[in-house]
């Protein structure tokens, strides 16, 4: 376990560890897992009663003696929410890739096609969603972030039951973690070298347009002749690492009609739209 992860968490995050702890597990198709995710659980909270100075030091359950502790405070909450397509062919398919521990791969919730969404781990906690990637200057969008999963093999339009049911989950999201608008955004943002997800066909306006991530209302029709679409790039949030990826990682959230590696003339109209509207 990366004792990074747990220093700093307050009380209330012990709290949640030891109600899951003693909640019971229902039988069912996945009551397998259920007992898996009770016994890690377990082994995260011994470890961090094991723990050797000084990291037990600056933990939660020994205080030293020069500790005076403030009555300010309460859990540290995501600050992004992450969206991608399951790339499989049912929501069953994805339960069971999420609840095999070989996978190594899970999100917080899946979005059915027929609206159905299921929580498969607490918001609190850590899930394995993002992988390698970067998004302005956080490498590590594991730990800052919610992973949501819509079934979807990947070329297909999404069902307007599931962007709904999408919705409402996104807006109780926000409001429950203050997230902001432009911290909404696509598996492919913040890893463009590695995944498309999600695809072309997801309606990034139509979220923009409800607060959960970003779009320009007014298409400008010239661009200055200094513009430069990379910097531009960089202050959305976009890693310049590889800058064919970011450029077609751009488009395939912003333009979504071309993703090929090459800004257009429309392209940067769309890209000056953006940064003018959302960060001058």
């Amino acid at each position: 376990m990366n004792y990074e992860l747990i220093k700093g968490r307050t009380p209330g995050f012990l709290f949640i560890l030891v109600c899951l702890l003693a909640s019971g597990c229902a039988r069912g198709p996945y009551s397998f897992s259920k007992k898996i995710y009770r016994k890690q659980l377990k082994a995260e909270y011994k470890q961090l009663k094991r723990m050797d100075p000084p990291q037990l030091e600056d933990s939660l359950l020994t205080l030293p003696s020069n500790f005076i502790p403030t009555t300010n405070f309460n859990l540290r909450k995501p600050n992004f929410v992450v969206i991608h397509h399951t790339a499989q062919n049912s929501c069953e398919q994805t339960y069971r890739t999420f609840t095999l521990q070989r996978t190594q791969v899970s999100a917080h919730y899946v979005v059915c096609k027929d609206g159905t969404v299921t929580q498969m781990l607490h918001d609190q906690l850590r899930a394995w969603h993002g992988g390698r990637g970067k998004w302005g200057h956080v490498t590590d969008m594991n730990s800052v972030s919610i992973g949501i999963e819509l079934d979807n093999n990947g070329y297909e339009p999404f069902s307007p039951l599931q962007i709904n049911s999408l919705l409402v989950l996104l807006d109780s999201l926000k409001t429950k973690y203050r997230i902001p608008a432009s911290n909404f955004i696509g598996h492919a943002d913040m890893a463009p070298t590695r995944k498309q997800d999600p695809n072309a066909h997801f309606p990034w306006k139509t979220l923009a347009s409800h607060g959960f991530g970003l779009w320009y209302d007014n298409l400008q029709d010239t661009v200055p002749s200094d513009f430069d679409p990379m910097t531009a790039l960089r202050l959305i949030g976009y890693d310049l690492s590889d800058p064919h990826a970011a450029i077609k990682a751009f488009k395939l959230h912003f333009v979504q009609r071309d993703t090929s590696p090459a800004l257009t003339a429309y392209d940067k109209r769309v890209l000056y739209s953006l940064v003018q509207e959302h960060f001058f």
